[in-house]
Formats: structure tokens, C-alpha cells, sequence
């Protein structure tokens, strides 16, 4: 790298990047930045009056070295991506690069635990106390951490399953001690970073992962318990736009139990998704009057809608409970074949 790239900044260094590139990729990489970021970008880019053939070079290759590491991380953690790195461009320049990732991504703690099996973590974690298994748990991919829930004791599901909705944040000391314990049996990382995670939609994710009897058990138990976090959380375990996970009978189940009023306000701001299937589902003259009623219904309100939309969730919880329909969750009790 010459020493004229080592003074650039990182947004002059982008800039560059992109005109080297040409207007198709920039374009292309515009659809996924900021109105602000758009803007400092464009603004860079406007102030460059030429770009020196050895420092495009030097840019480029630098972009190349940072996807190549973003990719091996992906595919085995840091640790992994610093060996490869090491082995193709020496210990120095693997660490800077290494150095300026960490320092941009944010790479989210047990980020090495995301990538092992549900079961193998259980084992390690089973006997740690609650609050541990909170913390780990809510950095999981949800299904992993469904799974783990399901596993654990009947008896301690709902006092993880509360701590992980009230959990905030944490600091990078109590992380990096617990990340340790699960580190030399799996895989090494460390953030140094505060870092949040935890909270009522952490907890849904995760409820969203076990079978139908652990959540009913873990809800029941929160009932008892706390009662305003167990309906917060019951009415974010299944919203309006999940109807389309129902099969057709039970999608015309709901309709036959909803009041008429409520579907249409429901309908009137969803997707083109759910308006369809739910048309699908309806009579031919049913599904005519709607689509009428709904090209002539003036504005709403959205909390009149939200409301709509709440209590039709409620009348497809209270068709789950009484076996009346079947809503797909994780666990093979819940397979629909």
C-alpha cells in the first residue's frame, strides 16, 4: 500500500472505491446505503478530480482482502479468517486487516456458538445458572435457542424465558467470562464492545423455536408470575401477517370466526400476500364484496387497525388452544403432514 493511501479516510477511500468501479456497481451498492450515507458518498465522490492508476490499485486490492476475510469469517470465525489471512498475506497485514473488521462489524458475542449444534451447547450450559443460560440463549439464532429451551427442565423454562425478556444490556467483562466457558470447548471470540440483547422480542424469537407444549408450559408459568409480560409476549408471538403460515382449512376457520369489520380494516393496510390468500380462501362472492368494500373504504385509522388486527390474532390463538387449527412451530410435534 503506497503511503498516499495510508492518509486517505475510509469515505475517501470508498469514494475512490466506486468510481473505480464504474456507475453500474456504484448504483448497485447505493440500494443498500442511507439517505445520509448516499449523501456523504456522493459528496466525496463529486470532489475527486482524478484517481492515480497506483492508488485505484491499492483500493481495490484492499477491498478484495476485506471480502476475502468477511467471507472467512462467515465460514469459521475470526480465528479461522486470521490463520487463512496469515498464510496468504503474512501476520502484519492479516491483523490490520483483521484489526479493521472487528472494529467495523461489531462481531456479536458467541458468534462461534451460532455456528454449532443445539444439542452440543446444552451440555455445556444445562447446569450453569439461570441467568447464564439467558444471556447465551438470547445471543443464539433463534432456532438454536428453541431447541436448548425445550431441553432444559420444565421447571426453570419460564425463569430463563422471563430473564431473557427483561435482560438489557451487559457488560464486555461478564461476556468475555461466560464466552470462556464455552470457548475452549468450541471455538474463540471476544467483543470488547457494550452490546444489547435480550428483550420481549428476543424471548417471542425464541418461543417462536420450541414446541407448542414448552411454550404453553414456559407461558402459563409467566401467567403466574408476570402476567403483563406474559400477554406483551403472547401478543407478539403471532401477528396478523403470519396468517400466512396456516394451511387453507384453518385460514378459512379464521374467517368463518372473525368478525367481517374487523377482516376488512385488517386487510386494508396489509400485504398483497395476505390480502390474496385470504381471498383465496373466501367465496367467490364473499371475496367480490371485500375487494369492493375495500376500493371504496376512505382512510382509518392505525390503531383502529392494529386493534382489528389484535383481535383476530386472538381468535386464531383461541382455535390453537382448542385444537381447532394447528399454527407450525418448531419441534417435530407440530410437523404437518
Amino acid at each position: 500500500m503506497s503511503r498516499r493511501d495510508k492518509e486517505l479516510t475510509g469515505k475517501q477511500k470508498a469514494a475512490l472505491l466506486l468510481i473505480s468501479l464504474g456507475p453500474e456497481v456504484s448504483a448497485s451498492v447505493y440500494k443498500h446505503l442511507n439517505e445520509e450515507e448516499i449523501e456523504r458518498l456522493t459528496l466525496e465522490i463529486s470532489g475527486v478530480k482524478k484517481v492515480e492508476p497506483n492508488v485505484k490499485e491499492d483500493i481495490i486490492e484492499e477491498f478484495h482482502n476485506i471480502a476475502l476475510a468477511q467471507d472467512y469469517i462467515s465460514q469459521g470465525g475470526i480465528g479461522y479468517a486470521k490463520t487463512v489471512l496469515e498464510a496468504a498475506l503474512g501476520a502484519e497485514q492479516a491483523q490490520a486487516i483483521i484489526n479493521r473488521l472487528t472494529s467495523s462489524l461489531q462481531v456479536r458475542p458467541f458468534d462461534f456458538a451460532r455456528k454449532a449444534d443445539p444439542s452440543q451447547i446444552f451440555n455445556f450450559i444445562q447446569n450453569e445458572h439461570p441467568q447464564t443460560i439467558a444471556l447465551i440463549l438470547s445471543y443464539l439464532d433463534p432456532g438454536q435457542a428453541g431447541v436448548i429451551l425445550s431441553s432444559l427442565p420444565q421447571e426453570v423454562q419460564a425463569d430463563i424465558a422471563k430473564r431473557i425478556a427483561i435482560m438489557d444490556s451487559t457488560s464486555p467483562e461478564v461476556i468475555s467470562e461466560i464466552e470462556s466457558v464455552l470457548e475452549r470447548k468450541l471455538s474463540s471470540t471476544v467483543t470488547q464492545d457494550y452490546t444489547e440483547t435480550g428483550g420481549i422480542d428476543a424471548v417471542v424469537e425464541v418461543l417462536n423455536g420450541v414446541d407448542r407444549q414448552t411454550e404453553k408450559t414456559i407461558l402459563d408459568a409467566l401467567e403466574i408470575q408476570d402476567p403483563e409480560l406474559a400477554e406483551e409476549i403472547k401478543k407478539r408471538m403471532f401477528v396478523f401477517e403470519d396468517i400466512v403460515t396456516l394451511d387453507n382449512r384453518s385460514i378459512q376457520r379464521v374467517i368463518r370466526d372473525c368478525d367481517n369489520s374487523d377482516l376488512l380494516l385488517s386487510m386494508k393496510v396489509s400485504s398483497d400476500e395476505v390480502k390474496e390468500i385470504i381471498f383465496r380462501n373466501m367465496s367467490s362472492r364473499m371475496s367480490d364484496t371485500f375487494r369492493e368494500e375495500m376500493e371504496f373504504m376512505g382512510p382509518v385509522r392505525l390503531r383502529d387497525v392494529e386493534e382489528a388486527q389484535s383481535r383476530i390474532v386472538a381468535v386464531i390463538r383461541r382455535l390453537e388452544d382448542a385444537g381447532e387449527i394447528i399454527i407450525a412451530r418448531g419441534g417435530g410435534d407440530d410437523v404437518i403432514v
